[in-house]
Order: C-alpha cells, then structure tokens, then sequence
C-alpha cells in the first residue's frame, strides 16, 4: 500500500488561507475519486474539497475551525500501488453550468453565500445512504441514540447535501440526533434515522443536567462576529428612538393590498419605510455614506443603495435593494422580496450582498419595543423597526386607539451629529404619519 497526502489547494486568486469549516470524513473511511473530504471558507468564497484518488483516510491534519495555509497538509490517504504521492486540488476548475444554473459555491465576509444547482445535485449524488450490507459499523452504533427534540426556532447543524436528502425523504431535521462537531447531523446520523424511524421519547423526570456543550465559532458565524466586533469597536454609536402613528399608514397599505394587481407582491411596511428614506436622504445626503475611518474620508454616494438585514438558516446577511431612489413603491417592493428570497435560499450573488450604503433591520412582530441596532460598518446610519402595537393616544380630549411602531435607529456619532440624526428620524416620521406625502414630488 501506499500515501496519498492531499495539501491544502489554492482556493483563489491571492488567497493564503482558508478556514477549515466541515469535514465529510473521518479517520477509517473508505472513498472513492471525487468525494467530498472537506469545506473550506475564505473571505471570498466557500469550496469543497474532493479526493483525487480512491484510498482510505489514514490521518486528517486540521481541526473544524482551524485556518490552514494553502499547501500545508490536510489529509492523508492510503492507497494502492507502492510508494508516496502529494497532491494539491484546483478547486477553481469548474465544469460548464447548463443554461439557467447558478454558479459554484461563493461566500463573501458579510456571510453571503450562493450555491449551484449542480454541487448540490453533486452532493445529493455523493450522499446516497449505502445500502444496509455496506453501512459502516458507526451507523449500528448511532441508531440506539435517542431522537432529540429541538425547538422551533432551533436550526439544526447540517451540511447542504444532508438538508436535501432530509428535504427529499420528508424528514424534520430537528428530531435527529446529530453525533457531529457541535451536534451536526452528519450522512450516517440521517442513515440510522431511516432505518429506525422517529421514535417517541419518554418524558423525562426533573433532573440535574450538568451537561456543558462547546460550540466552536466557525465559518460565517466567525464571519459576524469578526464584523459586529468591527462595527462595536471603531464606530461610537448613538442611538435615537421615536414613536409613530402609522394608523393612516396601514390603513393605506390595506387598501392597496385589497386591489393589488395579480403580478404584484403583498407590500409590507418596509417598502414605504424605504420611500420615505430616499426623501429624507435627499435632504440630508451625508447620512447616504461610507466613511474610511483610516483615511478620514467620508464617501457620500448619489445612489440610494438600501441594505436589508436578513435571516437565513446560514445566519445574518444583507442583501441590497440598489438604486432606492430611481424605484416606485411597488419597484422596491419587488426587489426587496427578491434579494431576500435569494440569501435565504442561499442563491445571492456576491454583488447582491454588498455596496449597500444605508441598512434597515426589522424583526417584524418579534420587533420588541426598542431595540439598539448595530451600524453595518463602515455605513455611518442604520434605521431599525420594531413591532406595531395598538395603544392609546391623547388626541386633546380622549384617549383613542391607534397603531403605534418605534423606530431605533443608530448614527456613527464621529461625522453625524445628534441634532442631524434627529432630523433625519423627524423626517421619516413626518412622511409614515402623512403616508400621502411619500407619493408628492416637492
């Protein structure tokens, strides 16, 4: 037998390390020419890695979170034949994408990501469960475990390729146990699931648990945390807070939802929110702006390029609705669904998930009361929306009922001053009131 040691492969242009974010083997396995061994992420892109050769893994060199510099060793196999070989993968060869594909897997810094159809049809291939003659002995092992019961908003650990053999088999990924890093779900996991089927738990008694889990910050959640740290470190925020009355508001959107054309979308609050900021900018075009913190300049941009924080499986992104200001109500409407619709399907382009130059985040009805946005470094403003409540109003003589909403919205206090922040909001809360007033040219 001989070693098949596979290196780290140039994964880009000007790339010298990439973050370790999965591995799809183990120490023992058995693989054939062109299985997925790895994943590996950069600020620029996420690759898999394949074998280029059948042997069996005899030693992995990384661990999940680990940074490794291209051409440093990442694993070993054993193969047949005599002597020793090395090799290094060109993940950038891509074979041609039929017409009407998305392109291969991308990722930016912010945390974007774009998947093709054909790695995941590649994947699904490579993921077939074995049949039960071949199943290795870890899957006899895993069937026992007991199935789990996650939370509703609990998102499971899964590779891609694992979500879609789930997703074919009609299987809730929150009732498998998971026996990876970090409680991923893993091909063999899924395996022992089929086999058994869901099985119902007893209700535990009340008991100590003294369980403590160590999660490992990786890949595009490190991608966040390495950018709020950002934002929270050199950007010294200040925070203003106002109530609105968006009763005449809503009662709008309403109406023009109740005689919408068939080809529209149903038009949420935002794409007013965003009308109503393409006015105010226009007004005070220094909050539409990017500032170079090191070179001390501020870059003050024309286009109105509206960042909408987003929440995919994947984690936090902002996909940008370009050019606000040159779209009608029902324009923006329509970009707003389809930007966030691709990074939740994890198909964004990379130009579709930056140069945003003001952000709105929105938690809809989970908005809270107040909230303190993070600025989307190096934006200087973030405006944020919180929840509408039915409260009651003074109007002079009684109390009435009206919808009420807060917006929260954060500055970058070194080039924007209060009382410019406070006129900005003003405005904003001037145009949702007098919702009529969004649609006047002055």
């Amino acid at each position: 037998m001989a070693e098949h040691l596979i290196k780290m492969p140039d994964v880009g242009e000007g790339i010298a390390e990439a973050e370790l974010v999965e591995w799809h083997v183990k120490v023992g396995d058995i693989v054939r020419e062109d299985t997925v061994l790895a994943a590996v992420m950069t600020d620029k892109a996420t690759v898999e890695i394949p074998s280029p050769v059948d042997g069996e893994v005899e030693w992995l060199g990384a661990e999940i979170g680990d940074v490794v510099a291209i051409g440093s060793p990442l694993i070993r196999l054993k193969v047949a034949g005599d002597g020793s070989v090395s090799s290094g993968i060109d993940t950038k060869a891509q074979a041609p994408e039929p017409p009407g594909r998305a392109g291969p897997i991308e990722a930016q810094a912010d945390g974007a990501v774009k998947t093709s159809d054909a790695i995941v049809e590649q994947q699904a291939k490579s993921a077939s469960p074995p049949s039960p003659v071949e199943a290795p002995p870890s899957v006899s092992i895993r069937m026992h475990r007991p199935p789990v019961s996650r939370s509703e908003s609990e998102k499971p650990i899964a590779s891609p390729a694992v979500r879609l053999r789930a997703r074919e088999a009609g299987i809730d990924l929150r009732q498998v146990p998971g026996t990876g890093p970090a409680g991923r779900i893993t091909h063999e996991d899924l395996d022992a699931f089929l086999a058994h089927g869901p099985q119902v738990a007893r209700a535990p008694g009340l008991v100590q648990d003294t369980s403590v889990q160590h999660v490992k910050v990786i890949g595009l959640r490190r991608r966040i945390a390495e950018k709020m740290a950002l934002a929270k470190s050199r950007i010294p925020h200040i925070t203003y807070v106002e109530e609105i009355d968006v009763t005449a508001l809503e009662d709008l959107r309403a109406a023009l939802n109740a005689s919408r054309r068939a080809d529209r979308p149903k038009l949420t609050l935002l794409p007013f929110l965003m009308r109503a900021m393409v006015k105010a900018i226009a007004e005070q075009p220094h909050l539409n702006a990017i500032y170079d913190d090191e070179a001390g300049v501020v870059h003050q941009h024309g286009g109105v390029h509206i960042g909408i924080a987003t929440q995919t499986e994947a984690g936090l992104m902002v996909p940008v609705v370009r050019h606000a200001e040159a779209r009608d109500l029902w324009g923006c409407a329509v970009e707003l669904n389809r930007v966030a619709e691709a990074a939740k399907a994890g198909l964004a382009a990379r130009d579709e998930l930056s140069g945003s130059t003001i952000t709105i985040t929105s938690l809809g009805a989970m908005g809270g009361i107040v909230t303190t946005p993070v600025i989307n470094h190096p934006e200087v403003a973030i405006v944020g929306v919180n929840k509408i409540m039915v409260r009651p109003v003074w109007d002079g003589s009684n109390f009435i009922p009206r919808k009420m909403m807060n917006l929260s919205s954060s500055f970058d206090h070194r080039v924007i001053d209060g009382w410019d922040a406070a006129v900005f909001v003003q405005r904003i809360k001037t145009l949702l009131e007098t919702p009529a007033m969004i649609f006047v040219e002055t």
